[in-house]
């Protein structure tokens, strides 16, 4: 078995089957409002990425199943504050197209107001975000181009700053994208019977204009589609999928494609608590010129979601592929996977030694108590609901006081690390836990050797176990009982990743570093 086959068999989550069928969810990772298209024989796809830089993903397929991850649209965030986490802010449910020869995406970000960007290539670079509309509370955009020409773009609004819930509004859009023509108006009153209606994806479909757009709630909320022979309407509104027997909560807020055989797929998020909001792939029948997404089991014309089924017919088999997760840190910049908690900093890593990740030892922030506030955390998505995560350590260079280690991260999150003892005389392993204002040491032990290999397994329900080990195959030993149980946060899963950290004494003006020489995602064992 070649290495590359056998890494892949090792992966935590893989969606394929390997027999013409694929199980549900196709990315069990926190890409939380997924937007898809097709372009000639290849799937794009885009998600939510919140104050997480890089930000706005990009992943790609040749069949809607077997994903990559090939680039950022946005490598930092030039707006104020963002030197620092803003937990929850930031990017919200954008849209991907594909129109005259590019690749545009729209988000609205709910402090500030309307963004876009465009890419001939979407692996390639990124325009720089272009502001196209200020405004607080205008979220969950999608542009449309008409056939005459015009372009529109529909949006919802956040109630905790535009004091608006339930409503969808068409403006008018130049051409270009980068202006809206007109205040636009209400299309949509979702209030009394489809509550919390936003992340609308407007199509065009045998003459009738179609509001794709979830209601409900994020984690109980159903998927209904408006449609209507007038793009300002009035809209007829018909639920498609709901949860219905299925364990599948809130199957909702996604997009639709058109296969080249015909075939309809839809690809929507399911709300999975510490795991973050999960994506599922749905078949959709065209009944009257209503989609019917996933099957309908109780024959009332409303879709209950797949567990497993059949892969859309693409017209060939592909290798299997998932996002990335492990690194062995061999290039000279990092993976994909990887995220900071704000716009990143030089100084806060390099690839000085050869193969090797160098971490240098940041202070937290001055207002800052704890390291939920930090934005130095090296961190990427749960990639499965069971997995392991190892980082092997070279601590050799900390300062004393100085620490490195592995970190499981959401509203409440645990690390373990190697620290340099205070007065230098050797190094100590401490496992800690904390939040947004306190953090605990709750089990501590003198360690001899400089270099080791930390772990942490995650089962069902987000239950963390920390071990470590010694690079001479002794096995690996507990970090302290009891496990600790992932959390999400603000908006987003939990996340596993790497930090080095020291104290902010006043006097020192740099610290020492941490180097991995390998993070590996695996099966757990």
């Amino acid at each position: 078995m070649s290495a590359a086959l056998d890494a892949l068999k090792r992966k935590a989550w893989i969606s394929d089957q390997g027999d013409g069928t694929f199980v549900n969810p196709v990315l069990h990772a926190d890409y939380s409002d997924p937007d898809v298209i097709r372009v000639g024989e290849d799937f794009y796809m885009t998600a939510s990425s919140f104050s997480h830089i890089p930000g706005l993903p990009i992943l790609h397929s040749k069949d809607l199943i077997n994903w990559t991850l090939i680039n950022h649209v946005i490598p930092r965030m030039d707006l104020p504050g963002y030197d620092k986490p803003q937990h929850g802010n930031g990017v919200w449910a954008p849209a991907l197209r594909y129109h005259a020869g590019k690749f545009w995406v729209y988000y609205g970000d709910p402090d500030v107001g309307i963004f876009m960007s465009t890419a001939v290539d979407p692996a390639g670079e990124w325009e720089p975000l272009h502001l196209v509309k200020e405004g607080k509370g205008l979220i969950d955009t999608c542009p449309f181009w008409d056939d005459d020409g015009q372009a529109y773009l529909v949006h919802a609004f956040a109630k905790s700053r535009a004091g608006i819930k339930h409503k969808l509004r068409l403006c008018k859009m130049s051409a270009d994208g980068k202006r809206l023509l007109d205040e636009g108006q209400i299309i949509f009153d979702g209030t009394e019977h489809h509550p919390t209606m936003e992340g609308p994806k407007m199509y065009k479909r045998n003459g009738y204009y179609y509001i794709f757009a979830p209601a409900g709630g994020v984690a109980t909320g159903w998927q209904t589609i408006l449609r209507s022979t007038s793009i300002y309407g009035p809209y007829e509104d018909k639920i498609v999928l709901h949860q219905g027997d299925t364990p599948v909560n809130g199957p909702h807020q996604g997009g639709w494609v058109e296969l080249e055989s015909g075939e309809s797929w839809f690809m929507h998020f399911q709300d999975k608590d510490a795991y973050g909001r999960i994506v599922h792939l749905q078949p959709v029948r065209w009944v009257d010129d209503w989609p019917l997404m996933g099957v309908d089991r109780n024959g009332d014309g409303i879709g209950e979601p797949v567990l497993r089924h059949r892969k859309p017919n693409v017209g060939k088999e592909y290798p299997v592929a998932v996002p990335d997760d492990s690194d062995d840190f061999d290039g000279t910049k990092l993976g994909l996977q990887w995220q900071w908690q704000a716009n990143p900093n030089p100084d806060w890593h390099s690839f000085d030694r050869e193969s090797h990740l160098r971490l240098f030892a940041q202070p937290l922030p001055a207002d800052v108590a704890t390291l939920y506030g930090a934005p130095h955390l090296l961190m990427q998505k749960f990639p499965a609901e069971s997995f392991q995560a190892e980082a092997h350590l070279d601590c050799s260079s900390l300062q004393p006081g100085e620490k490195a280690g592995l970190v499981v991260f959401g509203y409440n999150y645990a690390y373990v690390a190697l620290r340099t003892k205070e007065d230098g005389s050797g190094f100590e392993l401490l496992r800690a836990e904390g939040n947004a204002t306190e953090e605990t040491v709750i089990w501590k032990a003198d360690l001899a050797a400089q270099t080791v290999v930390l772990r942490v397994t995650v089962s069902a329900g987000a239950s963390c176990r920390f071990e470590y080990g010694a690079e001479d195959g002794g096995g690996f030993a507990r970090c302290g009982e009891p496990a600790f149980t992932a959390s999400k946060g603000h908006w987003v899963g939990a996340k596993v990743g790497m930090f080095a950290a020291r104290p902010d004494d006043g006097d020192r003006q740099s610290g020492g570093y941490a180097d991995c020489d390998w993070f590996r995602v695996t099966r757990p064992e």
